[in-house]
């Protein structure tokens, strides 16, 4: 009987350690500012399904020229990466320049298929605060 209740106690108080996860992208939100660039074909990303979980695509103004490319296609934009990780199938791209520095995270859209920029995280170079991703991507590319 002593086991059963120390057994309750324990579960109860683990209970309390289980938390709400954070959004993906906090702190994130739309802008009604219309965009110069003309309107590009939505990313399609497969469903999830067995061992391959689809990433979420970030779209936000300004970024329609960075998110869906490959890492040549960046690489054409900003010139050669600071930074290469590759962690299974994704990669993360780092550009940097005096004004900020810009993570590309590059993941495979469908089982099998190249990896391409799905997220992107700006900050300054100077303090690592962060900053306008899309100002970020026009003050980089070349």
């Amino acid at each position: 009987m002593r086991n059963l209740v120390t057994l309750i106690a324990v579960a109860g108080s683990l209970s309390a350690c289980v938390s709400t996860p954070p959004d993906y992208f906090p702190g994130e939100r739309a802008s009604s500012a219309p965009t110069a660039t003309p309107p590009q074909q939505p990313v399609r990303t497969a469903p999830s399904g067995g061992g391959f979980i689809a990433p979420r695509v970030m779209d936000l103004p300004g970024l329609e020229g960075v998110i869906g490319r490959d890492a040549t296609a960046l690489a054409n934009l900003f010139g050669p990466p600071r930074l290469e990780v590759k962690e299974g199938d994704a990669v993360k791209l780092q550009f940097s320049g005096s004004p900020c520095v810009l993570d590309i995270y590059l993941y495979p859209l469908q089982p099998g298929g190249r990896p391409s920029a799905t997220h992107v995280e700006a900050r300054r170079a100077s303090d690592g605060e962060n900053v306008d991703r899309a100002a970020c991507v026009a003050a980089l590319r070349r």
